[in-house]
Parts: structure tokens; sequence; C-alpha cells
């Protein structure tokens, strides 16, 4: 068996015996771990590049249950810092329990770690080693403290001195307006917004020089 065979074939056991144990209940799957071998391997070279400054202990693996936008359940994955790993079992947990709509899941370095390709995806993601997009601060995304929740529909809006305004992802120019709501819009009456909030986070949408709206950060 080939290496990306076999680490593929990690993945698979792992999510299948997250599924497997909840055959009836539709409990849903809700788990953290330290990082198996398997996905810091995914991660190596792309939301952990070489070089990275991140203790890998301080960091954990989630599987987490969602109802997608198809209205069906399916299982994601998601790396965040252990400071936050309850928090983010419990929102998950509530949001997939009033069977709130999110896109998908997944590890950006299904995106290679491109923050663009996943946000286009409207992929909801958290740990990657990088920047503050514009400045050579790190994002509390490279220390796992950072969500990004359905960014097709939520969009991160910079708008520059110049009158210029940028938006990420590029392809979430219908979504910049607020007003009227569309859905899967995240605002303050919004279900992951009071979750979130009620875990102590801090929402994107309220900052004052930028709104990122798909963003909550603790």
């Amino acid at each position: 068996m080939g290496h990306l065979a076999y680490l593929f074939l990690q993945v698979a056991l792992l999510l299948s015996h997250c599924l497997a144990g909840n055959p009836s209940t539709h409990a849903g799957c809700f788990e953290a771990m330290a990082l198996p071998d398997s996905i810091v391997a995914r991660m190596q070279g792309r939301s952990l590049p070489q070089g990275a400054d991140v203790n890998l202990d301080e960091l954990r693996y989630l599987r987490l249950s969602y109802i997608g936008y198809d209205g069906r359940e399916h299982v994601g994955e998601m790396v965040c810092n252990k400071r936050i790993a309850d928090d983010l079992l419990y929102v998950f947990r509530h949001l997939y329990e009033e069977a709130y709509p999110i896109a998908s899941i997944r590890l950006i370095d299904d995106f290679d770690a491109d923050d663009e390709r996943s946000m286009r995806a409207n992929n909801t993601s958290c740990f990657c080693y990088r920047t503050v997009a514009g400045s050579a601060k790190l994002s509390k995304h490279s220390m796992g403290l950072a969500v990004d929740i359905n960014p097709l529909q939520n969009p991160c809006v910079r708008r520059r001195r110049d009158g210029t305004t940028t938006v990420e992802p590029a392809t979430a120019k219908p979504y910049v307006r607020r007003r009227p709501r569309q859905k899967y819009m995240i605002d303050t009456s919004d279900k992951a917004y009071r979750l979130f909030r009620e875990r102590g986070f801090i929402w994107g949408g309220a900052w004052r020089t930028v709104k990122d709206y798909q963003h909550f950060e603790k």
C-alpha cells in the first residue's frame, strides 16, 4: 500500500468509527483527540508549513457532525487549539441539534492551505498557520483560536481609504450588503453568533475597520 493510500485509509477508519458509534441514536459525532500521525502528515507543507512555530501538543483534531446545505448529516474534520476544543464541541453539537446548515467542514489542507480556495468552496475551518492578509502579523488561525463559518455568504470585507473594497473570497461580492438578509448570512440574531458569543468568542462582523462576518476568535 502506498503512503498516500495509507493516510486516506487511516482517516477513513477514524471517520467510519465515529459514524458507526451512533448508528441509530442520531446523537451525532463530536470528538476531540490529540493529532493522529495521519493528520499531521496531511498538514505538513500545507496548514503546517516548514519552520512554523507550532507546538503540536497544543492542537486537537475534532470530528464534528453537521447538517449540510443538502439537508443531510455529514461528519467533518477540524484542527483547533486545545483551549477551545470543548467550546467548539459545544457550539457544533448545538448547531447540529438545531439543524443549522453548514456547507462544508474540511481541513484547509484539502485546499493546499489556500484560504481563498477554501472560502470559495464555502468551507468552515479553523487552524492554518498564516499571517493576516496584507500584514506580517500572525492570524489567530495560526494558533487554532479562530473559526470561519460558511465564508461564501459571510465574506471578509475591507474598505480602504482610497474608496476601494476588497472582498474575500472574491466570489462573495453578492453578500457584501447585509440587508436585506439573505439565506445563511450570520448576524446578531443568528444561532452560530449566539452560541459562539455564549462561549466568549469575538465576532469579526462587529469590527470597525474590517468586517469579517465568517470569523469567530478567542
